[in-house]
């Protein structure tokens, strides 16, 4: 069977194990039958609790496809930490599935976006249906202006059904319909400094991952509690903080604050700026 998607981007390691592996061979000589998962993770379910049910997309993150999907990784240096946890070498079922959804999405773009349509469409009438709220996140592993190619169907899904549409982003300048929420991605590197005070002039939600939950327990702002903003900029001082990590719903929060959430798995060991250390009082 011949491969439906174009693999030459890929590394010599990935596309070896496509190949000697029957199941994902079949995999990449077929479309993807599913393209959100609805409720798939510890943190999203937790929205049940208020009534939401979340459907998200993941793809494969940063240049893994062989095409950049988060445009401010490098200078956010946050795709190293990103990558390690997806892991490179012997890639996984979950990872194989999110780089053949990224290379449905880069070669078969009217295609995928006819099925992304009708899965949102689907999501949102069940919700309907069991009287919660449709949320879509599309963005669980990227950074794609979606606002580019759905802002019509976003407009028209939020009147007919009330889907909420919201990601996490480090484009500090995007121009979104009132639907879509964006919550701004921290990151502490110097050459990502001038977008953080984007963000904050534009008065955005700022998530900011922490080393751990007692880095940011007790903590009153922003400003008290990380190392270079306190002592260079100070930038940030002042934000009042929440803590973010009891469900995924940004949406529901207000604008121009800190949302504080802990580094889990390998990212707790992570060097780079993305993870943030704290100075507490």
């Amino acid at each position: 069977m011949k491969p439906l998607y174009d693999l030459h981007k890929l590394p010599q390691d990935i596309c070896h194990q496509i190949f000697t592996t029957p199941k994902f061979r079949k995999w990449f000589c077929e479309y993807p039958n599913k393209l959100l998962g609805i409720d798939s993770n510890a943190k999203t379910v937790k929205g049940s609790k208020l009534g939401i049910s979340t459907a998200i997309l993941y793809l494969a993150p940063h240049t893994m496809s062989g095409i950049n999907l988060c445009s401010m990784a490098h200078l956010a240096n946050c795709a190293k930490p990103c990558l390690n946890t997806a892991g490179r070498g012997a890639m996984s079922s979950v990872q194989m599935s999110r780089l053949r959804k990224s290379l449905y999405w880069e070669q078969y773009p009217e295609l995928f976006l006819a099925q992304l349509i009708r899965e949102v469409t689907a999501h949102a009438k069940k919700c309907a249906s069991r009287n919660l709220v449709p949320a879509v996140r599309l963005n669980g592993t990227s950074d794609i202006k979606w606002e580019l190619y759905l802002s019509d169907f976003m407009a028209r899904t939020s009147a007919d059904y009330g889907v909420q549409w919201y990601d996490y982003t480090k484009l500090a300048n995007r121009i979104v319909p009132p639907c879509y929420d964006l919550t701004f991605s921290y990151s502490g590197e110097p050459l990502f400094r001038p977008y953080v005070r984007k963000a904050i002039n534009n008065g955005m939600r700022i998530a900011v991952v922490f080393r751990n939950q007692d880095s940011y327990r007790n903590c009153e702002s922003f400003e008290n509690t990380h190392a270079l903003y306190r002592q260079r900029d100070k930038v940030l001082g002042g934000m009042p903080i929440i803590k973010g990590d009891d469900h995924d719903a940004r949406f529901i929060e207000e604008d121009n604050c800190v949302v504080a959430l802990y580094a889990k798995g390998k990212a707790r060991h992570d060097t780079s700026n993305f993870v943030v250390d704290t100075i507490l009082n």
